[in-house]
């Protein structure tokens, strides 16, 4: 049921790009627009994601109505995939949006409203607000679904909860879905405990690690080849690969993924930190390191002072105006983080016995559980479990989610 595009070569493609670039640019999602001809494998040893081989995927969507699940890091270059599309002609229907919103500037959890995007005058679906999957009535009269936004390799990230229900959607209409992959800047390792689907949720929905080190288009084939979507059905589902890519590579995304994950740091250490986001710890946000510093006011714990205020994407941050006191993890170079090569639990086990509040730690218990996909590591964390006793606990079920991931890789591995 899977399809991957990577033999067609329509070279005029180009031609008309480089002319309807010439002629306009709107720009959809506030982001530096530029001319810029499809590039090839033999032209350059840069890392080519999917979006940007428009010759292997245009031709599949001319004549008809498009649905483009998309945000702000939807870009073909420096310019967003909805306008590039929109210069060829291509008929886009509506734009569907996942958290965060179209142009990704809502903060973590804002409910959004349907709406027109003012910059395009097209409809803006919103998924993430009364309802987190397409209706039969949103999908009505499309006839393809293009899904292309940057993931970051994390289960709890819900970018891959929109893709799921996205493409069980579309198997109840018949729409198929063209997935434009992109490199996963965390797809260099896995790590964690593998999600028990009694605690599935739309921050875990599949039995994976929190960090399953595969690209969305990878992911998309798994989904589709386990049958997780509901009944079993599988989607009409097709794959454009990223090429120049591979497991191994240190990538720099071009564009922010969401407004708390700033920069390649922040999103190496958003696997580690997210733990946090449940209990009375602050991983920055409402500051300028967010995702790169830990803090909590009445903590013994590190030698970092930080005061959070209201900013874009965390109008209302935990301990708002308070000073807090913790570690200033902005200084470790990207190089040392990935050498880890796994989660780094030592400031979760730390900052339990630190701040000194072991009744009121886990200020969400059931949110904590539904983030490491068990209830079994808050446990182990409660009773003084060390990080090797942990670690034991996830052992068997990686390795077997290890073996099932290799039937799915489009890409050159770590392993």
């Amino acid at each position: 049921m899977t399809k991957v595009v990577n033999i067609f070569n329509f070279s005029c493609i180009c031609l008309i790009c480089l002319a309807h670039w010439a002629c306009g640019n709107t720009d959809a999602s506030s982001v530096a627009s530029a001319p810029v001809a499809e590039v090839s494998a033999e032209q350059t040893q840069e890392i080519i994601p999917g979006a940007d081989r428009l010759s292997r995927y245009v031709p599949m969507l001319m004549g008809k109505r498009v649905g483009l699940t998309v945000n702000h890091s939807s870009v073909v270059g420096k310019r967003h995939l909805v306008d590039t599309l929109r210069t060829l002609d291509i008929q886009i229907a509506r734009i569907f949006a996942p958290e965060h919103g179209f142009r990704g500037t809502a903060d973590a959890g804002e409910h959004l409203q349907d709406q027109k995007d003012p910059g395009t005058g097209l409809p803006v679906i919103s998924l993430y607000g009364n309802k987190r999957k397409p209706s039969a009535e949103d999908l009505a009269g499309i006839d393809i679904m293009v899904f292309d936004i940057q993931d970051v390799g994390v289960r709890f990230y819900t970018y891959i909860s929109t893709l799921h229900l996205v493409m069980e959607a579309c198997v109840g209409t018949g729409i198929p879905v063209l997935v434009l992959d992109r490199p996963n800047p965390n797809g260099y390792y896995i790590d964690g405990p593998v999600l028990d689907t009694a605690y599935r949720s739309f921050v875990g929905m599949h039995p994976i690690p929190v960090v399953y080190g595969l690209t969305i288009g990878e992911l998309a084939q798994m989904i589709n080849g386990e049958r997780w979507l509901a009944g079993g059905v599988q989607c009409d589902l097709t794959v454009v690969p990223c090429v120049n890519y591979d497991h191994t590579m240190t990538y720099t995304l071009p564009v922010a993924p969401s407004p708390n994950l700033p920069n390649l740091r922040s999103i190496l250490l958003y696997p580690s930190l997210c733990w946090f986001e449940p209990t009375t710890v602050s991983v920055g946000r409402g500051t300028d390191k967010q995702f790169q510093v830990v803090g909590h006011p009445s903590a013994d714990w590190g030698d970092y002072a930080f005061v959070p205020e209201p900013k874009p994407g965390a109008s209302s941050p935990k301990h708002q105006g308070v000073t807090l006191t913790g570690h200033d993890l902005s200084s470790l170079t990207i190089d040392e983080i990935r050498s880890w090569g796994r989660l780094h639990l030592t400031w979760l086990l730390e900052a339990y016995v630190a701040t000194g509040e072991k009744e009121r730690f886990f200020a969400n218990p059931g949110f904590f559980d539904k983030l490491a996909g068990t209830d079994l590591l808050r446990t182990q964390i409660m009773v003084g479990a060390d990080e090797d006793e942990i670690r034991r606990s996830w052992s068997y079920g990686l390795e077997e989610y290890k073996q099932m991931r290799k039937q799915y890789l489009l890409y050159p591995d770590f392993e």
